[in-house]
């Protein structure tokens, strides 16, 4: 590959050891004990860009949206080399937010409920997906996790460059010897921006540039279409709405959510509500709906619970307007670039909110006090949004779709 070609010049004066630990990809282990203490960065800052022959892999063992704005990274490398390949290794049962992803030839995945079939089967199946991950022979590792099993397979992938940031939780003397380079975090700032800078060693071409991204194939496009005929749709144009968060301190209260609606099947306006398969989504959704003074002319379609997450982005893509929460949904409308209106609490306006020029934020804390995110119970079903009023939301609709 073109990072080991490139290596080679590094162990002039090494002697055979150096050029045997490259021919067996054991270059960190070889520079790290050996010659420069495992700042490889330090060496290869100025003569390491990525090559069309080279294989990455991004890891992200977190929820559905971490996954996702990973995909920034996967976008900045492909946008410096199209030719490169890009794989990604997720927990199981997040991988379907990046399916059908152009960008990613391919995914691995580790199933959390391996070890519930006890301690033999989880290191069998262990120790199979790291023999699957170094088979790949990758050339960069980005780790953007700090779980002990993503070091693992970074350090088992024998990839000669392997970038993560500090972990959160100590341990970190270790950690630094798994990677070639541990990069300190920049702090204030967006995931997806956080997300990019991991990838400075690289010296990529204009890597800021990178964007999230999300595809939906014609299947699912299809399979929505089929569940919005089924309640009478005819192509009508409509606007999403996704109340639900996995959090509930999260959302807004139902009886402001309705208001919305009504305005906006007032106005003429089909409205398509959405939600989870999730018992506390369901009852919200009906709140929502027993609110709502239906029209015949403008209709409210409820799809609750019926859609998986690939759907869901279908949905999403062939809305005039999300509005939603700090949530995946709100990621997914960013990713596919759709106007929006998102409502935040307390969550750190300035690392999660939607990563788009076309959303508009309403916060929380323009109108009230708030806890500290430090301070959130994330048990607590108490909404936290409760401060931000209807006409907010309401000049914000209107300002979207007037755009």
């Amino acid at each position: 590959c073109g990072v080991k070609r490139r290596i080679v010049a590094l162990f002039h004066g090494c002697g055979q050891a150096g050029i045997r630990a490259v021919c067996r990809r054991e270059v960190v282990p070889y520079l790290t004990g050996r010659q420069v203490g495992g700042n490889l960065h330090a060496l290869l800052s100025d003569t390491c860009p990525i090559m069309p022959s080279e294989t990455i892999l991004i890891i992200q063992f977190m929820h559905h949206g971490d996954v996702l704005l990973a995909t920034a990274a996967a976008d900045a490398l492909k946008q410096a080399e199209p030719d490169c390949a890009v794989d990604m290794l997720v927990y199981k049962g997040m991988e379907d937010i990046v399916a059908d992803n152009p960008l990613i030839r391919r995914v691995l995945t580790v199933d959390r409920n391996w070890k519930k079939q006890g301690v033999g089967y989880q290191l069998r199946q262990e120790y199979a997906l790291l023999r699957e991950i170094r088979a790949q022979g990758y050339d960069v590792v980005l780790n953007y996790s700090d779980r002990w099993r993503a070091g693992l397979a970074a350090v088992f992938s024998g990839a000669p460059v392997r970038l993560a940031y500090p972990r959160a939780r100590g341990g970190n003397g270790l950690w630094r010897r798994m990677h070639t380079s541990v990069l300190r975090q920049r702090e204030g700032v967006h995931v997806v921006e956080r997300n990019l800078h991991l990838l400075s060693p690289l010296n990529l071409p204009a890597a800021e540039t990178g964007r999230v991204r999300m595809a939906v194939s014609d299947a699912v496009r299809a399979s929505l279409r089929q569940k919005l005929a089924q309640q009478g749709w005819a192509g009508q144009d409509y606007v999403l709405l996704h109340p639900g968060s996995r959090w509930f301190f999260k959302c807004w209260p139902s009886e402001n959510t309705a208001q919305i609606v009504q305005r906006l099947i007032d106005g003429g306006r089909a409205v398509v509500l959405t939600a989870a398969p999730d018992a506390r989504e369901h009852a919200m959704l009906e709140a929502v709906r027993r609110q709502v003074v239906p029209s015949e002319d403008t209709p409210l379609f409820v799809l609750d619970g019926t859609l998986n997450l690939r759907e869901l982005a279908a949905a999403i893509e062939g809305a005039e307007l999300f509005v939603g929460v700090d949530s995946v949904p709100m990621h997914i409308a960013a990713a596919l670039d759709k106007p929006q209106v998102a409502l935040f609490g307390p969550t750190r306006l300035e690392n999660w909110r939607p990563y788009s020029d076309r959303a508009t934020v309403v916060w929380a804390g323009d109108y009230g006090e708030l806890p500290h995110p430090d301070q959130i119970d994330t048990r607590d079903e108490r909404s936290l949004l409760t401060a931000i009023p209807t006409e907010a939301v309401w000049q914000a609709v209107e300002g979207r779709l007037g755009g």
